[in-house]
């Protein structure tokens, strides 16, 4: 078993989990080693620094990296614990699920594994992942035992504990909100029971095994994504029946078991758009209703383009000494949520993307939480600026809080996102 107190943690992966997870124990006063394979995240962080937007994070990792109690590598070094928290995508056009990133974690961690070490995956996961990695481990190191082969006599332990934050509230949502642990054995659950209740006030809840835990995540998100594909489908029926959606969506919520979620340009986030296609490639022939829903979601950004594409040619029939290179469209919003910097999988970024391949007139992005364009929007007629500008066409993709309040801008509005066309 495990020493208590744990003295060092590892956490594999410093992104938008990693670095807040590895942040949260160091303020419990644990020593920390976050690793990462980005040689410019390890600087940043070992400066006291933060490389992602998230809302007290940099006040934190500021004071722990100070007080000694983090630090950041590129190569792991020996701990009692080691918490994985890399990328799950997905890859080709069935979208099959990657686990090359938790691979080469494993291979990376395996040759410093010690007898009585605890090996969590955090990263959001196809089901059998984890005993995925936990084979892996063994396979790099016959030395010693693994739970899968030798119970609870195992010298490893292993277990699966997704997170289940907001991002905009992850330093909160650590600490509260429940968590799921699925340990190979019973050993493997309270061991790291014990590692995640250092600062967790939530429950944290058993679950028969690692299956089960990474099922009960993929789950969540599915909910969320398939509410979500209803309220998008119903603005595209609200449209074609030239009615307003977020009126419609307020006077059905009145209902009190009716809680219709809102419409937007699509879905994004590592989580939402990516973990239903998990469960997909798990049992296809029984996933209909969320194959369905991330169809739906995928297909509004495209929804999206051809309403701008035929705002633009409205514009034109009403000027024709005009042409395509004079229509200015500004575009508000690249994130996939409100509020944050985290461009993942969002449906703004791949509208933006498609409209500067395509429109060849300029192109301005309002983006208050990044100060560069993403390289993939490096063209010639599109660029970064701030609220104060006039364009032909205003598209609204997110509804961050400094659009809220601003004055809604002189042109065509298309917006996604009724902050500026909601009936009050």
């Amino acid at each position: 078993m495990l020493k208590k107190p744990f003295k060092r943690i590892s956490v594999i992966g410093l992104g938008y989990i990693g670095l807040p997870t590895a942040a949260m124990f160091a303020s419990r006063k644990i020593e920390v080693v976050g690793v990462d394979v980005n040689q410019q995240t390890v600087d940043t962080i070992n400066r006291g620094e933060v490389h992602i937007v998230e809302p007290d994070l940099d006040m934190v990792v500021r004071a722990v990296v100070k007080e000694g109690y983090l630090r950041a590598s590129t190569k792991p070094e020996e701990a009692e614990a080691f918490l994985i928290a890399v990328p799950t995508p997905f890859k080709g056009q069935n979208h099959e699920p990657d686990l090359s990133y938790i691979k080469a974690a494993s291979r990376a961690i395996a040759p410093v594994l010690q007898l009585g070490n605890l090996v969590i995956l955090e990263s959001t996961s196809p089901v059998g992942a984890t005993e995925a990695m936990a084979d892996w481990l063994a396979e790099a190191r016959p030395d010693l035992s693994f739970p899968q082969h030798a119970g609870e006599a195992s010298d490893i332990r292993i277990a699966h504990c997704p997170e289940r934050v907001l991002p905009g509230k992850v330093m909160q949502e650590l600490i509260s909100n429940d968590r799921v642990v699925g340990g190979i054995t019973p050993v493997c659950s309270k061991c790291a029971v014990e590692l995640y209740k250092t600062f967790v006030t939530g429950d944290c809840v058993i679950a028969s095994g690692p299956r089960v835990a990474e099922m009960a995540k993929l789950t969540e998100n599915a909910f969320r994504d398939v509410n979500i594909a209803f309220a998008n489908e119903l603005s595209l029926i609200c449209d074609e029946l030239n009615m307003d959606v977020w009126e419609l969506i307020r006077l059905a919520n009145r209902h009190p078991r009716v809680n219709i979620l809102q419409p937007g340009p699509g879905v994004g986030g590592h989580c939402i758009a990516v973990d239903p296609w998990f469960i997909v490639s798990s049992a296809p022939e029984q996933a209909r209703l969320i194959r369905t829903a991330r169809e739906v979601n995928d297909s509004k950004p495209n929804w999206v383009l051809n309403k701008i594409r035929a705002a633009i040619g409205a514009h034109l029939m009403e000027n024709p000494s005009k042409t395509a290179a004079d229509v200015t469209v500004a575009i508000y919003g690249l994130a996939f949520k409100p509020d944050i910097d985290d461009l993942r999988e969002s449906p703004a970024l791949t509208i933006a993307k498609e409209l500067a391949a395509k429109h060849n007139g300029p192109i301005f992005v309002v983006e208050p939480n990044i100060t560069a364009l993403p390289e993939m929007l490096c063209a010639e007629n599109i660029q970064l600026c701030d609220l104060s500008i006039e364009a032909t066409i205003h598209l609204l993709l997110v509804d961050h809080e400094s659009f809220r309040g601003m004055d809604i801008p002189q042109g065509i509005i298309i917006d996604t996102r009724g902050i500026w066309t909601r009936v009050s």
